[in-house]
């Protein structure tokens, strides 16, 4: 599998976590700021949290680096958590600001 096929598959697993308090996906709300296909199977992504002290932040966490890890042709997952820049509800998609009624 090619960089860009890992590359669609870690971005259909992201859009499977989903954050407990807010029924969106974390793409949807938009706390996933990057995703690098890197050499060797290995997948960074930083992305953030709602809030900095989010209480399921270990186990958003931990989903994100299993569900990726769980694709073919990944080796590791390096989840890296970022509040720079701070999250905002304007990082939303149209989609989730519809479906929580900010617009």
């Amino acid at each position: 599998m090619d960089a860009a096929q890992i590359r669609d598959k870690v971005d259909e697993a992201l859009s499977t976590v989903f954050d407990p308090e807010i029924p969106v996906n974390i793409v949807e709300l938009g706390l996933v700021y990057k995703t690098e296909i890197q050499d060797g199977g290995r997948v960074m992504v930083i992305m953030t949290l709602t809030a900095p002290g989010c209480p399921v932040a270990g186990s958003i966490i931990e989903e994100v680096t299993q569900k990726i890890e769980a694709i073919e042709g990944v080796t590791t997952a390096d989840v890296r958590l970022t509040f720079d820049p701070p999250w905002s509800k304007d990082m939303m998609s149209e989609e989730a600001k519809l479906e929580l009624g900010f617009l």
